[in-house]
């Protein structure tokens, strides 16, 4: 978690994750396991396919805070 906080560049939340990973961009990916897997879930898939490092974290609460945002995030990725 405190290589996310210090990461330089970063993406928070879904979308932008899952789009930092199809285009190669992502390191490693965070993913909240009280995220709903059905949201989730493409995103797990990408990852496995592309060999991305995949950490998971207890909340999205969690996660939101260590990328320094005030709600929860879903997913997270340190990029390259």
């Amino acid at each position: 978690m405190q290589r996310l906080l210090n990461a330089a560049r970063k993406t928070v939340g879904l979308k932008q994750t899952l789009k930092a990973v199809e285009r190669d961009q992502a390191q490693v990916v965070f993913i909240a396991q009280d995220a709903e897997k059905h949201i989730v879930m493409p995103l797990e898939k990408c990852c496995q396919e592309k060999g991305i490092e995949i950490v998971y974290v207890d909340s999205m609460q969690e996660l939101g805070k260590a990328c320094g945002i005030k709600v929860g995030a879903a997913s997270a990725s340190i990029l390259k």
